[in-house]
Order: C-alpha cells, then sequence, then structure tokens
C-alpha cells in the first residue's frame, strides 16, 4: 500500500524513510509543489509519498497553491490515503497554542481556487457531507493519543480562509459566534479533490495562535513559526504512528465516492477530456 503524507507550514521534509526516490510527476493541472518523495517506512512494507505543500522552502502561497496537480500527482503514484498536517488558529480558549488537533468538518470562506478536476467537458456532481475520512479522523485521533504527549482533540469544524492576510477581528469574532474550531487556510480544496480523487484523506492540525479574537492576541508570523515549530515533533509522531498501525483495507465509502456521480453521458465527453480524467473516474465512463 502508498500513503500519501502533505507536510504543512512547518513540516518540509520527508519522515525517515528508506530507499528514497523523488519523483517528478507531470499532470494535466501544471506541476505539484515540489518532486514527490517516495520511500519504504521502516519495516513496514507501506510506501510513502510526501510532499510539501507549500514547496520546499515555502515559496507558494494558499491561494496559488497547486492544490489539483499535488493531488492528481499523489493518484498517479498509487495513493490511496492520505494523511495530512496544518498550522491553524484557535477559535476556543480550551485550545490553546501547541494543541493538536483532527478536524471532521470544513467551512469553506476561499474565493480564488479551483476546488473540483471536473467541470469542463465532464459535470460531476458529489456529495461531500464528511469532507474528511471518518475512519482516518478516529485513526488520527487515537494515533496522537498514542504517540505524543500533546494535548489532542477530535474532530470540530475548520474554518478555511483565503489569505494569504490573518484575520480581521470582525471575521474572527464571526467565525466564533458560528461554533467554529479552528481557523487555517489550506484545507480547501485539498480535502474536497482528495475525495474527487476517491482517496482516504484526513488531517492533523497544529494550533499555532489564538486568532486575533482573544484579547490582548494579535497573531503573528513569528508566533506562528515558532509554535509550528513546537510543533512538527509531536505531528511528525503522530503521522508516524498512524502509518506504522494503518489496517490493510480500507473500511470506508472514499473508495467509490463517485459512483453515481458523473451527469456527464459518456458520449459527449471528447477524447481529450476523456484522457485528462480518466485516472479519477475513468472506470465509471466504461460502464
Amino acid at each position: 500500500m502508498t500513503v500519501g503524507f502533505i507536510g504543512g507550514s512547518g513540516i518540509y521534509e520527508a519522515l525517515p524513510l528508506n530507499d528514497t526516490r523523488e519523483e517528478t510527476v507531470e499532470t494535466p493541472y501544471g506541476e505539484p509543489s515540489a518532486p514527490v518523495t517516495v520511500g519504504e517506512f521502516g519495516d513496514t512494507g507501506v510506501k510513502v509519498a510526501f510532499l510539501p505543500r507549500h514547496g520546499p522552502k515555502h515559496e507558494k502561497s494558499p491561494t496559488h497553491l497547486p492544490y489539483r496537480a499535488n493531488i492528481y500527482a499523489l493518484k498517479e503514484l498509487g495513493v490511496e490515503r492520505i494523511l495530512a498536517s496544518n498550522a491553524v488558529g484557535s477559535l476556543r480558549e480550551d485550545l490553546p497554542p501547541q494543541t493538536l488537533v483532527v478536524p471532521d468538518g470544513i467551512f469553506d470562506r476561499t474565493k480564488h481556487r479551483q476546488s473540483t478536476f471536473f467541470g469542463d467537458g465532464v459535470v460531476v456532481h458529489m456529495p461531500i457531507t464528511e469532507p474528511y475520512c471518518p475512519h482516518m479522523v478516529e485513526h488520527l485521533h487515537e494515533s496522537a493519543g498514542e504517540a505524543t504527549d500533546a494535548e489532542t482533540e477530535k474532530g470540530g469544524t475548520y474554518v478555511c480562509i483565503e489569505g494569504p492576510q490573518y484575520s480581521t477581528r470582525a471575521e474572527s469574532e464571526f467565525y466564533r459566534a458560528q461554533g467554529w474550531d479552528v481557523v487555517g487556510m489550506t484545507a480547501v480544496p485539498e480535502a474536497k479533490l482528495a475525495r474527487e480523487a476517491e482517496m482516504c484523506y484526513a488531517t492533523v492540525a497544529g494550533v499555532t495562535d489564538y486568532d486575533v479574537w482573544k484579547e490582548d492576541s494579535e497573531v503573528t508570523l513569528a508566533e506562528v513559526l515558532e509554535n509550528a515549530a513546537e510543533n512538527e515533533t509531536a505531528i511528525k509522531e503522530t503521522v508516524e504512528h498512524a502509518i506504522r498501525t494503518l489496517p490493510d483495507e480500507r473500511d470506508c465509502d472514499c473508495g467509490h465516492a463517485l459512483e453515481g456521480t458523473v451527469n456527464t453521458p459518456a458520449e459527449a465527453i471528447d477524447a481529450e477530456v476523456r484522457e485528462r480524467v480518466d485516472p479519477l473516474v475513468g472506470q465509471y465512463l466504461d460502464g
């Protein structure tokens, strides 16, 4: 089995892997954030494909990340399950910096991103009621509790903003009033695209700040980077434990998420479009 690991802010290097190689994957959606590092994880027999979301030197902003290319590249490399990490701000007093959160919900506040592989020549309407694979959420949370000393939280809503600016105070207070839990910039469209690629997807989010809702709190890059560095070890320990104990088989519906979702008749899809989407939806166009 091949597991993908997408490293967020503060995580730019792969886990300890054996026999590593770099894969440069060409996609119809452009170049991924970086070449994908592929290697064997210890003696588990699990192959890991690592991709630093923002590039190896954090040169890509949340708005301009090649989300579609990243997910497509991992799909082409045989990845079926993706573990990700994010740096987030807390919208709750009881989720202080250096807490690990494994969210199970998303609210999309982005404005300028392509959130689907489809729509140009083939229309797909896919349910995404649960944007994170519930089985992977459970597994990641258990792994965080067993592998680290960090405070951990299972579930909650990640509100994804456009960035690259942080929230205004009015926005931050609005998010809190909705009962949302953490705020970040990169869950969308990554989670949506992973579901369209029929991959299991879950993230461990490291809290770096209190956003700007808290009295005397004014989030700064220096604070975010300092706490992201503190969270790095716990996040990697969580992901390593999750990979080491990952069940061989998937016990969820992610692997056939596109079944019954294609709204364009197969005969109406031209050859160029068919070639582009075939790795994603081809099996549902052949019947």
